[in-house]
């Protein structure tokens, strides 16, 4: 099924900064316990903090890029984070790499990414009809999944080879070629202007209306507080497996990379199928099916143990959960464009993201101080049996879609 060309561009330019960001998994806690020789508590700070702070400055800037052009903003982040990148690499040639500068640029790469995020959904809804949302998240959904299998072992290789930041340069450079591509997007026609600004400063109330709008929808409530939570749960338990296996039990980069890249065809297959099961079964019910259905996994790494029993119950763990979460997310992303009115889509997106990356920053912070406490595996099981009570928060009835403040102008296509 064709979306047009604008579209295929703006695919190549998401395949292009997935697959770096694939590269360069986990690269941060990697440089963090190989070169500067941090412990479990400062690796799970620099996932905590940088995400929390880059949260905390992205909140102004999506009642401002409501009503901006979408496309401008994505090339913009895209080209922020090649910059705060590229800081890692030429700091560690000359011997100046510290955990303040890795501090920094997560904050900075978290604010973007934020940022990026709730732009490209508006985007994507003002460049497709709404019958071709899900094919769209779909692709998406596959090409994450694809760039995951194929990211990780060749970014272990890559440092094995080149050195613990090899990746990083990689990651930075995808940004570029991303940017590359988005701009290559309005050679097929302008993007829609946005209706104007309804005051000339930024009012304090602009900052909440996003989340405004989601505690008010009786369906994006309950998702909003389970993806929050499920999200922040399973980022949690990151740093302290990396922790786990990468120390502890000493596994390699490139297993540790193997371990989260195989699993990923489950994700590939769950995005394939998403399509055909909305249409058997209906949007509401894949839902809740699946979502309730990925909670039951990550419990399981509770029992991690060295050498290959313990690589082949990781990969057991993630091919259950990315199969479950590759059916999930393209078919939630498409609800949530559908679910929410085209004048407040950048402000919600922007305020869910926020509430998702900050929930993930406290969580981490906690599960930081949990490991240390608690021990490794006692901290990740705790995670794993408190997602199991996630499920309770999914939308349990439908409702009717918004109506639109105004006729939508027609779609762009190319």
């Amino acid at each position: 099924m064709g979306l047009g060309r604008r579209f295929g561009w703006l695919w190549a330019a998401y395949g292009t900064s997935a697959l770096g960001t694939w590269l360069a998994f986990g690269a941060f806690p990697l440089i963090a316990i190989r070169v500067l020789h941090d412990g479990p508590a400062q690796v799970a700070a620099l996932s905590s903090v940088g995400t929390a702070v880059g949260a905390a400055v992205a909140v102004p800037l999506g009642p401002w890029v409501e009503f901006r052009r979408k496309r401008p903003v994505l090339v913009a982040m895209d080209l922020l984070r090649f910059a705060a990148l590229l800081t890692i690499p030429v700091a560690f040639a000359l011997g100046v790499l510290s955990f303040v500068q890795l501090l920094l640029v997560s904050v900075l790469v978290a604010a973007a990414d934020i940022t990026f995020r709730a732009a490209s959904g508006a985007y994507l809804k003002a460049l497709l009809r709404a019958e071709d949302l899900l094919v769209a998240n779909a692709r998406f959904e596959s090409t994450s999944w694809t760039t995951t299998i194929i990211g990780p072992p060749l970014g272990g290789l890559a440092i094995g080879l080149l050195g613990p930041v090899a990746t990083v340069v990689a990651d930075a450079v995808s940004y570029l070629l991303s940017a590359l591509g988005i701009r290559a997007t309005g050679t097929g026609g302008p993007e829609p202007r946005p209706e104007p600004r309804p005051a000339a400063r930024l009012r304090a109330s602009d900052l909440l209306d996003g989340w405004r709008y989601i505690l008010a929808d009786p369906t994006l409530r309950p998702l909003f507080f389970n993806t929050a939570l499920f999200n922040g749960l399973v980022m949690a338990t990151v740093p302290l497996l990396s922790v786990l296996m990468l120390g502890r039990l000493g596994f390699t980069p490139w297993q540790y990379g193997l371990a989260f890249a195989a699993p990923s065809i489950g994700g590939l297959l769950g995005s394939r199928l998403a399509r055909p099961l909305v249409a058997r079964f209906g949007q509401r019910r894949i839902l809740v099916a699946f979502g309730a259905l990925r909670t039951l996994w990550p419990v399981g790494l509770a029992f991690l143990r060295p050498g290959s029993s313990g690589l082949a119950l990781v990969m057991g763990v993630e091919l259950g959960l990315i199969f479950c979460c590759g059916v999930f997310n393209p078919v939630y992303a498409t609800y949530r464009l559908e679910r929410t009115a085209t004048d407040r889509l950048t402000r919600t997106l922007s305020a869910w993201t926020v509430t998702t990356k900050a929930s993930a920053a406290l969580l981490t912070a906690v599960w930081g101080v949990l490991g240390t406490l608690l021990g490794l595996r006692t901290a990740i099981g705790l995670a794993g049996v408190l997602l199991l009570a996630t499920p309770l928060l999914l939308p349990r009835r439908a409702a009717a879609l918004p109506a639109e403040p105004s006729p939508a102008p027609a779609p762009s296509r190319a």
